[in-house]
């Protein structure tokens, strides 16, 4: 834990933290996206946690093994683990909510990633209707035991994700949906959620039953919903904000400038690209997807459009996951760029577009200054191969839930790591899954990334899943953009902010000098 500075005193801190979007929930089997896991990730923990670097460390559980042959996780509770109500926090309480998320009633968009689990996938696609045949069995209140489909090297990370985290059965039991309203919340994590006021903030406190509280140096944190960056910014320089999780890329040069070293800009594992809609014509046409690919120039965003250099992505996975092989980057990813708008041209006069009759694109994008900076690039550049696009924005919350829908034409999307596996974005393309935006459906793409999955010799595991992804390339099934970098604002009274490959950074290692 990182140590506050010894040169001002440390008292009792509100950070006041600029958040983005409006959760839809608390609820963690019902969120999704970054700016809810930032909360929710602060007042639940599951049994492993993040560290300061967001590597896996010991959370609710003290201590696990695993069996010999990599299936069997055996994990002891800590006997001080309990929910901010008193009662202890069991392992029929973690037993309950691993069946809670698998349960096809619940629609949990993310139970996916929980599939390694024994049983996971058949009973949350309906094929095995009994919750008790789940992997998850309660040997005594504070020993759990978690078998696996097969040996899963990044397991102990995937259970830092919010979709393992617990809930407290006892309350979810009384009070059914209910029981996320801030009167009825009974959480486990550090902080405990006391005002939530949606389309404005969520604000927590300390949660003095939490097993390490003594050591917690932030009283509380305030979430602001604000999704207008240079509002936001104004907001940090006039001292109501401590860090912003986004700026106006175009004000990098000034805050370097005005505020240097305040602005953190790191790599960091995720993936910024336009998803096809998959669903209607002529996306369903590979030569559109890929003309409107080929056609955006990704060596002028991340340097130009954005001002802060952003690497062009041509392949679907980011750089240095582990497990992973070589990049599977599109065919045409080394061709000059007057080539490929030429090539475009042409895949377009193919499809039945051109001056009589111009390809007509809605592009949808969630309301942020920099994805408008993107997206009106974008748009220019497509106008050369004689394609009319309009834009649609709307705020965060109903942008991805009209994008699940299937209500677009084009649509802008990002994902960041979950845990450091090419599964984690490959997922992503795979017939069935609830973030598989754009609907991309391949019988091979998903027959080799079964294959994989089933696949216990690491190596030939990764040699499958570039196969996959270069299957997915070569459909063009979406659209790669940029990878992105990490960027925050931190004020200098922060302590404890460490730069990460997975941009999570838990309140409970922060500081803050007054």
């Amino acid at each position: 834990m990182a140590a506050a500075s010894l040169t001002a005193p440390v008292s009792a801190a509100m950070l006041n933290l600029h958040n983005g979007g409006d959760p839809s929930s608390l609820d963690p089997h019902k969120v999704s996206g970054d700016w809810e896991n930032r909360i929710v990730g602060d007042i639940f923990e599951g049994l492993t946690t993040e560290d300061v670097e967001a590597k896996p460390i010991a959370g609710q559980a003290e201590s696990w093994t695993i069996s010999d042959d990599g299936l069997v996780y055996t994990f002891k509770l800590r006997d001080n683990a309990n929910w901010s109500d008193g009662q202890p926090v069991t392992a029929g309480d973690f037993v309950f909510a691993f069946q809670r998320i698998m349960n096809p009633a619940t629609a949990a968009e993310y139970a996916y990633l929980q599939y390694p689990i024994k049983n996971a996938e058949a009973i949350n696609s309906g094929a095995i209707a009994d919750l008790g045949q789940l992997g998850v069995k309660a040997i005594d209140d504070k020993t759990l035991e978690i078998t696996l489909e097969r040996p899963t090297p990044f397991f102990l990370g995937a259970l830092t994700h919010y979709t393992a985290y617990p809930v407290p059965k006892h309350v979810v039991e009384a009070k059914g949906n209910d029981w996320v309203k801030i009167e009825n919340i009974v959480v486990n994590g550090p902080y405990k959620p006391v005002e939530w006021i949606p389309g404005a903030h969520v604000t927590t406190t300390k949660n003095d039953l939490y097993y390490d509280v003594a050591n917690l140096k932030i009283d509380g944190v305030k979430f602001y919903v604000l999704e207008d960056q240079a509002a936001a910014l104004k907001r940090y320089r006039a001292g109501e904000f401590d860090i912003l999780t986004d700026f106006p890329k175009d004000q990098y040069q000034w805050l370097q400038e005005n505020h240097p070293g305040e602005a953190r800009v790191a790599p960091f594992a995720g993936l910024y690209y336009y998803v096809f809609n998959h669903r209607k014509p002529p996306f369903d046409d590979a030569r559109v997807r890929k003309a409107l690919s080929m056609a955006i120039n990704r060596e002028v965003i991340g340097p130009q459009v954005l001002g802060t250099g952003e690497l062009p992505a041509y392949s679907w996975v980011p750089p240095g996951m582990a497990n992973s092989g070589e990049s599977a980057e599109v065919d045409w990813a080394e061709m000059p760029y007057p080539e490929r708008v030429e090539m475009a041209k042409a895949l377009i006069a193919e499809a039945g577009y051109g001056k009589d009759n111009p390809l007509k694109v809605t592009l949808r994008y969630n309301t942020n200054d920099n994805h408008k900076r993107v997206a009106v690039a974008i748009t220019a550049m497509w106008k050369a191969l004689g394609v009319e696009a309009k834009l649609f924005n709307s705020e965060l919350k109903v942008h991805y839930a009209e994008i699940r829908k299937g209500e677009f034409d084009v649509a802008r999307a990002g994902w960041l790591a979950d845990y450091n596996d090419p599964v984690n974005f490959l997922d992503l393309l795979k017939g069935g899954t609830g973030n598989n935006y754009g609907a991309y459906s391949s019988p091979e793409f998903d027959k080799v990334m079964d294959q994989a999955a089933m696949e216990t010799d690491q190596e030939k595991r990764a040699v499958l899943l570039t196969q996959a992804e270069r299957i997915a390339m070569d459909d063009n099934a979406a659209a790669p953009i940029y990878f992105y970098l990490s960027e925050n604002v931190v004020s200098p009274k922060i302590k404890g902010f460490k730069d990460n490959a997975f941009d999570i950074h838990r309140t409970r290692w922060l500081s803050k000098e007054e």
